[in-house]
């Protein structure tokens, strides 16, 4: 069986809970791929990946879906692929949109069991959390990891709970003017940023803080199915 060793580790009844969940994760890059493979490889049955980008060299150094084979791809594209190749049985619903107020509706055809916030637009959070909000879907939103060396300082927190993150901070003032909860779980880094020492790149980045946060996201979401499962058989 695919994922045997991992029912092994949750019982039958809980991945059965899990492969019938539906996850939307908006944004495949350095996060958000990764963030994706975790939930793919335990075995989520359905995921709508949302992002209008393409795949570009610039992206080798972080991103899971930046090969050089994939090099000018839409990145859901090669996201479906990758996906179907690791499981033929799931569902991969690929929306290659930018979200904002005007297409988040969209995004939204269908029903959501969680969200995961892997974008780099305040704008496109903002519209994310407050569609969660109006939908009552969980979501974890990931906050700044461009210009940081050390994934150990990353940790899953409450938005309110959050420092030294410029994204964080910018967040917690757009979600608290829009009245929106600041209790929305975030994943970021306790890590100041660095300055790139190449003047001409305003946001260096490495491969392991990234991929590291994104994991942490997809371990988050599928905790808490787990969590859910438990609670429905007591």
């Amino acid at each position: 069986m695919r994922f045997s060793r991992f029912t092994a580790l949750i019982g039958s009844m809980t991945y059965q809970n899990i492969s019938n969940k539906t996850v939307l994760v908006a944004g495949i890059g350095g996060v958000g791929s990764f963030a994706l493979e975790g939930l793919a490889r335990s075995g989520i049955g359905t995921i709508v990946i949302v992002d209008n980008d393409i795949v570009d060299e610039t992206n080798s150094n972080r991103q899971l879906l930046a090969l050089h084979s994939t090099i000018g791809l839409r990145k859901v594209d090669v996201a479906k692929k990758r996906l179907l190749d690791i499981n033929p049985d799931i569902k991969v619903i690929s929306k290659a949109v930018f979200i904002d107020e005007t297409t988040i509706d969209s995004v939204f055809d269908l029903p959501i069991d969680f969200i995961v916030d892997a974008v780099d637009y305040v704008n496109a959070k903002l519209s994310l959390l407050k569609k969660a909000n109006q939908l009552q879907i969980p979501i974890i939103a990931a906050m700044g990891f461009g210009n940081k060396l050390h994934p150990e300082m990353i940790k899953i927190s409450l938005l309110s709970e959050t420092s030294i993150c410029p994204l964080a901070k910018t967040m917690r003032q757009k979600v608290k003017a829009a009245g929106l909860s600041l209790d929305t779980p975030v994943v970021y880094s306790q890590e100041s940023p660095l300055l790139p020492t190449d003047t001409a790149v305003k946001i260096g980045s490495s491969s392991t803080v990234p991929s590291t946060a994104g994991l942490l996201m997809a371990s988050y979401v599928i905790n808490s199915f787990i969590t859910q499962t438990k609670g429905e058989q007591i």
